[in-house]
């Protein structure tokens, strides 16, 4: 690719000097190095035809700068056991580009592939069924039907039954319609004519999930005959719910067929009002699990009339109605209990994210659902852990099928504080076992499952993604029953020299940061350590100590885990380290000191990372006169709270999506609710209203009520389509500092969301961070 043209032609202005010009097209080359780097998305693997080994199909993604999109491709590979416990992965010549495919999900037994490709333009969604060989069926869903499918990685669900005879999947409802009008005005009837002389109106606005869901309807379910190719929408859900994640019920009778699947309300309040808050990185929105019937079933022939009691089989059943938050399901493979996720502590404080459980339904025998099903407590939320102890669930995602054969025992990844780990959780017993190694200070994800084995990706900041298959040790062989993982040789590791060179002469720890000043009113929880990653050169001279980055995740219940980012790794390569601050109210340390955040943002987290900047300089490890800081969404609020708070203590940040002003923020905002949660601690006082001491609390706990002290030169990084953190608050707060002369550059990526994640835009946006940091840092 040619490097001046991976630089924004607005951001190659004619003033720039020679050596500023050579400086952005020798750091767009070797970003470019880090870039090409393939991401595993997912994984599955299947028995082999001839019984012997199994088959793996990876699904992986490449950035494509030139077109701004992710190509993905398809790789396999043939897993067989040698005869010495060591395992072998053939893999296939080249991998296979995934052109115009929206998602692919394989059968139970593997005979057969489901290949989605939603379409552009009002054009109808493609269905393919696979085979080993060929396409067996191809079936077009008109618009009229419904819309695109969601594969978004919330909402969407799309899930084979056990004979493989139909799927159930979450699309878009089909469109309402709207008024039509022309030359003589209002067009009587709901006409489809599209002529020249007729256009058609926008009709009634409606309610979206906010950031990522604009312009996209209501998730609804349907199931697909892959016989007869009908598709039918399920029936018995009531309007007010969007669905998502569907699951098959354990078929006993064959008669009849059911669905189970998370709902989530579009009506709060008292009054019933449809009011959908923003879910993205929101958990915090309530939900629950239903079972309805399948649209494809027969009639029972002696089946008795309804008794005055009984309800219709063909309504939604609630099945968790005792809980406030239920999503995730997964049937054990005897049918026997239904295992979910609950993020209640997030929706009953508040919090977008906080402390999972883990919770089990036993199933029916007879296959029908019941509003009355007990559910039994798996894994509690965790409130403060013991060193060194398990510190709680904190899941972002489940396998499609996360069971040993044994048939009780789940696997999944889970934030262990700075790590991210592989668990193993018994869900008759509650037993938790950490299986990726306890000596390792790499991340793990688990990809898929191969029988009694799991094969999973292990990174660090200065590792990038390897391939590992874990198998479980004989107890009589080792008295905990401990796991052996090998490396994986495969095509995806053959990462470049230069990159490689690079890494090589990089180290990183984590890093225990007592909290400074703990006082008798903090909880146990927040009154522990908190965490740092620090990496850094392993060939620094004593006594000298390159630029410090400041990284500061969002949130700000989120955390920075020691998994590969290859943003972070080309500044680490351009001669910085780099503090990953994992500040209290982080995911992965429980929930007290999670809980301990909102009501003192601006505050307690601002000290935290003071505290953190302290360690390091103290330890000799960063030097006081070369410290920049950078941080997106929440921790764009701490970057501009710091240079608003400690002005002298950075030569230079940068902020993407910054929160600069939460008074302004709480009207424009997809999730206002979030304002009232961290400024005031407290959910219940959240109105669409606020009160003019409300708005001046927003405004105290607000970056921008330090502007006056403000000196430090700042790179703003804006996405214009943004809803969580509109593009007005970045703004605001640039053209304040503008207006005190303090220097500033601010480049707005038009197309961008809250991410900023298109291609394009990532790249511009670190390879403009690397630059403006290096001319203050020089």
């Amino acid at each position: 690719m040619n490097v001046s043209g991976a630089v924004s032609q607005n951001e190659m202005p004619l003033a720039l000097d020679a050596k500023a010009e050579e400086e952005y097209a020798s750091q767009a080359k070797l970003l470019q190095e880090f870039t090409n780097i393939c991401s595993i998305d997912k994984a599955w693997t299947f028995k082999s035809d001839n019984g012997k080994g199994s088959q793996a199909m990876f699904l992986v993604s490449q950035a494509n700068l030139l077109a701004n999109k992710r190509r993905k491709h398809m790789l396999s590979a043939h897993i067989s056991q040698e005869s010495n416990h060591s395992v072998s992965f053939q893999w296939t010549p080249f991998p296979v580009e995934m052109t115009g495919v929206s998602t692919t999900v394989p059968s139970p037994s593997g005979l057969k592939l489901l290949v989605v490709r939603n379409q552009e333009n009002g054009s109808p969604t493609q269905f393919e069924i696979w085979d080993s060989s060929q396409l067996r069926k191809e079936v077009h869903v008109p618009q009229s039907v419904h819309g695109s499918v969601y594969t978004d990685g919330w909402f969407e669900g799309i899930s084979w039954n056990s004979d493989e005879t139909q799927i159930a999947y979450v699309a878009e409802e089909p469109s309402c319609s709207k008024p039509m009008f022309d030359g003589f005005g209002y067009k009587k009837g709901d006409s489809t004519d599209k002529d020249c002389g007729s256009w058609k109106g926008q009709g009634d606005w409606a309610e979206d999930w906010g950031e990522t869901y604009p312009g996209k309807r209501q998730p609804a379910l349907f199931v697909i005959n892959v016989n007869s190719g009908d598709v039918r929408a399920v029936q018995g859900i009531e309007k007010s719910l969007s669905v998502g994640q569907v699951v098959w019920a354990p078929s006993t009778s064959g008669l009849e067929q059911y669905l189970v699947f998370v709902g989530w309300s579009s009506e709060s309040g008292p009054q019933k009002i449809a009011r959908k808050l923003g879910i993205k990185y929101c958990y915090n929105r309530p939900c629950s699990l239903y079972a309805v019937r399948s649209p494809f079933h027969e009639e029972e022939p002696d089946k008795l009339p309804l008794k005055g009691n009984e309800s219709n089989s063909s309504a939604m059943v609630n099945l968790t109605e005792s809980i406030s938050s239920a999503f995730f399901p997964r049937f054990s493979p005897d049918g026997k209990s239904l295992v979910f996720l609950s993020a209640k502590s997030s929706v009953d404080s508040g919090a977008h994210s906080a402390t999972d459980s883990l919770h089990r339904i036993d199933w029916p025998t007879d296959g029908k659902p019941c509003s009355s099903a007990a559910i039994v407590d798996v894994v509690p939320v965790v409130v403060s852990a013991e060193d060194g102890c398990f510190p709680g669930l904190y899941c972002s995602s489940f396998l499609a099928k996360p069971w040993l054969s044994d048939g009780f025992t789940m696997i999944l990844s889970s934030i262990w504080r700075s790590i991210q780990v592989i668990l193993s959780i018994n869900v008759l017993s509650g037993e938790i076992s950490r299986i990726s190694p306890i000596d390792s200070s790499h991340s793990w994800i688990v990809l898929a499952l191969d029988g009694d084995n799991i094969l999973a990706v292990s990174s660090s900041p200065i590792d990038p993604p390897q391939i590992k298959y874990g198998s479980p040790t004989k107890k009589e062989e080792h008295a905990s029953g401990t796991w052996v993982w090998m490396n994986v040789s495969s095509p995806l590791s053959r990462y470049s020299e230069k990159v490689l060179s690079l890494l090589s002469s990089l180290q990183f720890s984590i890093m225990q940061i007592p909290v400074r000043d703990a006082s008798n009113n903090l909880s146990r929880g927040a009154s522990k350590p908190f965490e740092a990653i620090f990496v850094s050169s392993s060939s620094q001279k004593d006594g000298e100590c390159n630029p410090l980055i400041v990284m500061l995740h969002g949130g700000p219940h989120s955390v920075s885990v020691t998994s590969y980012s290859k943003s972070l790794s080309f500044l680490s390569s351009i001669g910085y380290s780099l503090l990953i601050v994992n500040y209290r109210g982080s995911l992965g340390f429980g929930e007290e000191a999670l809980q301990s955040l909102p009501g003192k943002v601006g505050s307690q987290d601002v000290n935290d990372v003071l505290t953190a900047m302290d360690h390091v300089i103290d330890m000799g490890l960063a030097d006081r006169s070369k410290i920049t800081v950078l941080g997106g969404s929440h921790g764009g609020f701490l970057t501009t709270h710091l240079i608003g708070q400690e002005p002298d203590r950075f030569v230079a940040a940068a902020v993407r999506n910054p929160v600069c002003n939460l008074a302004l923020m709480m009207g424009t905002t997809d999730i206002p609710d979030w304002c009232y949660v961290e400024a005031c601690g407290n959910k219940a006082y959240f109105t669409e209203a606020p009160s003019a001491e409300h708005l001046h609390l927003f405004y105290s706990k607000s970056p921008i009520s330090y502007i006056s002290k403000v000196k430090t030169p700042t790179l703003f990084l804006l996405g214009a389509q943004d809803l969580r953190v509109p593009v007005s608050n970045g703004l605001q707060y640039a053209r304040a500092m503008k207006e005190k002369g303090v220097e500033v550059k601010v480049i707005v990526f038009p197309n961008d969301i809250h991410a900023i994640e298109r291609p394009q835009s990532d790249f511009e946006s670190f390879l403009n961070i690397g630059v403006w940091f290096k001319k203050y840092c020089a």
